[in-house]
């Protein structure tokens, strides 16, 4: 949600970038330039004069808003407390999954059991918990970054453990477009975090394409999921032959 500072911040932008002085606004607003000066220093005044200035600037107040939104920091990781609320909902967790992948609302209710009802519904709450900002016609824009990842250790993934991971690891990885690779070695504690680097470059690449695939009929689609990691680690059973 913009705040009334916020959108003063903006407009000082779109004042500068409009190439318009203190003098020229005031003479727009029929205002002396020091009280011009006084009030956008000030960061706050009634949002009529919020529009009053837009229309000096020839900017949609609505234009504001959403630039003001797009210029908000996004999130790198959840609160324990959003993502407590995110599992507390199965139906609310497979809705957060939906919007990750950016799904439409209209793709999210033809493709699970959700009515048009239900998926306002949850997208009204991931709103409110912050993962997405709910636009007109229940369209949506991520809060997240594109460095986005669920907790370590949070609600989220100890309840992916607890309820997918062996779900996942069950398959045979033997079908088209799949496979498995395990690898172990021992490498310089310095080079390791490059190798975290190039694991990072391939969830991009991923997650860059399914966004350009969006505009394939969906028969030409299919839903995978790239599991990425690497750790320090040694099979139990092996760490108790050490000497």
């Amino acid at each position: 949600m913009s705040t009334t500072a916020d959108l003063i911040t903006q407009l000082k932008k779109e004042l500068k970038a409009a190439q318009m002085t203190y003098a020229d606004l005031a003479q727009e607003l029929d205002m002396a330039e020091s009280s011009v000066k006084r009030m956008l220093a000030k960061g706050d005044m009634p949002l009529s004069r919020v529009d009053a200035i837009c229309r000096a600037l020839k900017l949609d107040f609505a234009d504001l808003a959403r630039r003001v939104a797009e210029a908000q920091p996004m999130l790198a990781e959840l609160t324990l407390e959003q993502e407590t609320a995110v599992v507390a909902d199965k139906k609310l967790l497979l809705a957060a999954i939906c919007v990750l992948s950016q799904w439409s609302l209209e793709q999210i209710t033809s493709y699970y059991r959700l009515t048009e009802a239900e998926g306002i519904k949850y997208l009204a709450q991931l709103d409110r918990i912050g993962l997405i900002e709910l636009r007109p016609l229940n369209r949506y824009r991520l809060k997240l970054a594109k460095t986005f990842r669920w907790r370590p250790h949070g609600p989220v993934m100890d309840y992916f453990r607890e309820h997918a991971v062996l779900d996942y690891f069950s398959g045979g990885f033997d079908g088209a477009g799949e496979g498995l690779l395990l690898v172990h070695g021992t490498v310089s504690r310095a080079l390791a975090p490059s190798f975290q680097d190039r694991l990072q470059k391939v969830a991009r690449d991923f997650a860059q394409q399914h966004q350009a695939d969006q505009r394939l009929p969906s028969k030409e689609r299919e839903g995978y999921t790239l599991l990425l990691a690497m750790r320090r680690w040694e099979f139990e059973v092996f760490a108790a032959l050490r000497r």
